[in-house]
């Protein structure tokens, strides 16, 4: 029984359209020895070059299968295939349990980005925003997804139904088309530089899954040409507080009702010591040695950091995740100096509130767990407080972390050596040198003064009433001709 042909013809694109004439995609049509086959992608480009694909291999003689409707050489022998959301869904379970909670909400957010550029329709029954939840927040979340709603599963279903197979991503156009929907956002427009490298990164990975999975023969996103956007990682110098406007802020902390007393200790171990907003928020009091005596320095023993990353990320159920600590390996400390001042506002904060849970230093007026919001809520009233209306349309200070940087630049500005300061703060040389360049106070002084010594004079100095104050060519003596 003949399974193959030669009599292979293959239509113009057709582009579907709904009851408003907007086109919804773009089928590819093409017959088999008189039998119809089709295929739709939600790409013109994708269609193109799948049809492509398909003209170059009837002209080259190729044999099509009676049973696929593709040239015999398009077989993948013992490959199996899989649909986009159970690929994704698969990606997602096989990385959670090793991933932070921060990472998975991570990885669910690159994926239901994706997703939008793996659909075979762009004709959506359902609100964007609606759809994109659904994926976000339960079915690319391993432990909430057997939780969802009927109307969530309904939207899923409905996802899954309309997939593009894993194998399409294998042609240049699906795989680009994948990045593109990862890396904008609803309205168009590219997010941030940083989540543009960061999803990037994530499909790469996933890519390399369905490559272990044999979904795939190699990985596509690596092949694809792309414009790499620079981020910024240099803190702004107009961010950083003195000691003057740090302590001011902290006052106006103080002031806030009513948690302004518990939270001015946390501000101020983020400004003098320079710790994270998550370690500060775990710091236990057998993590700190406070001593009696004025004018002595006591030390942090960092242990671990308690990001908040959400409920519905968590294996706890908690708001926040309990890590080790950034750049260290699992059960390792970092030792931090704590100056005099701190050591005083913190012998005070214990002896006046006491710990919070599992002891912690830090803690909401309920005594429960500090909250990011509450956190960033004081914030924003203190500096309203205690800066001027300009100053405060300003960066300076704008966010709580904006306080460990002036504690960073502090350090350095006061000579202490970058590897000292690496080491306290968590990060390595080559971050902190990269990071902290624009705030070092000083350098740019000194360095116009060394040319101004180069120079032999300050601006003008030495111009005389008897010399022309024009640069280049005198007006008295005419150019010597060529």
């Amino acid at each position: 029984m003949t399974t193959t042909t030669h009599n292979v013809r293959v239509y113009k694109i057709e582009k579907r359209k709904n009851p408003a004439g907007k086109v919804t995609s773009y089928r590819v049509l093409w017959q088999t020895a008189g039998q119809l086959w089709k295929r739709p992608f939600p790409r013109e480009a994708q269609a193109d070059a799948f049809r492509s694909k398909l003209v170059t291999a009837a002209r080259n003689g190729e044999p099509f299968s009676l049973a696929t409707g593709e040239p015999t050489s398009w077989a993948r022998t013992n490959r199996p295939d899989m649909g986009w959301y159970e690929f994704a869904c698969k990606f997602v379970d096989m990385k959670w349990t090793d991933a932070s909670a921060k990472h998975r909400a991570g990885i669910a957010y690159a994926l239901t980005m994706a997703t939008s550029g793996m659909l075979d329709t762009t004709a959506w029954p359902y609100e964007a925003m609606d759809v994109r939840t659904a994926l976000r927040l339960w079915g690319f979340n391993t432990k909430e997804r057997p939780k969802c709603t009927e109307r969530t599963r309904e939207i899923l279903g409905w996802v899954e139904r309309h997939s593009l197979r894993v194998s399409a991503l294998s042609t240049p156009a699906t795989a680009r088309a994948l990045l593109n929907a990862a890396t904008s956002r609803l309205d168009g427009k590219r997010v941030a530089a940083s989540s543009n490298r960061r999803h990037r990164v994530i499909l790469s990975n996933a890519m390399a899954y369905a490559v272990e999975l044999k979904l795939l023969d190699k990985n596509p996103i690596p092949g694809l040409k792309w414009k790499v956007i620079k981020t910024a990682t240099q803190v702004d110098r107009r961010s950083v507080v003195n000691p003057g406007q740090a302590r001011s802020l902290l006052a106006a902390v103080e002031r806030q009702k009513p948690s302004g007393r518990l939270l001015m200790p946390f501000f101020a171990t983020l400004y003098f010591a320079g710790l994270r907003p998550e370690e500060a928020v775990s710091l236990g009091e057998k993590d700190m040695t406070l001593p009696d005596a004025a004018d002595t320095w006591g030390e942090f023993y960092l242990t671990g950091a308690t990001p908040d990353a959400g409920r519905q990320w968590t294996d706890t159920g908690e708001q926040r995740d309990t890590r080790g600590l950034k750049h260290r390996a699992e059960g390792e400390n970092r030792p931090v100096p704590c100056p005099p001042e701190l050591v005083t506002i913190l012998r005070t904060h214990l002896k006046e509130n006491g710990t919070g849970p599992g002891g912690r230093v830090f803690h909401g007026v309920q005594g429960d767990v500090l909250a990011t919001s509450t956190i960033n809520r004081i914030w924003d009233k203190a500096r309203k407080d205690a800066l001027t209306a300009e100053e405060y349309a300003t960066p300076l200070a704008k966010r709580p972390y904006d306080l460990r940087h002036a504690c960073l630049s502090t350090w350095l500005n006061a000579g202490v050596s970058p590897k000292q300061v690496a080491d306290w703060a968590g990060n390595s040389v080559e971050v902190l040198h990269r990071t902290y360049e624009k705030c070092l106070v000083g350098h740019d002084e000194i360095a116009m003064r060394r040319i101004a010594e180069v120079l032999g004079s300050s601006p003008r100095e030495g111009i005389g009433k008897d010399q022309p104050e024009t640069l280049g060519h005198s007006r008295t003596q005419p150019d010597r001709e060529t």
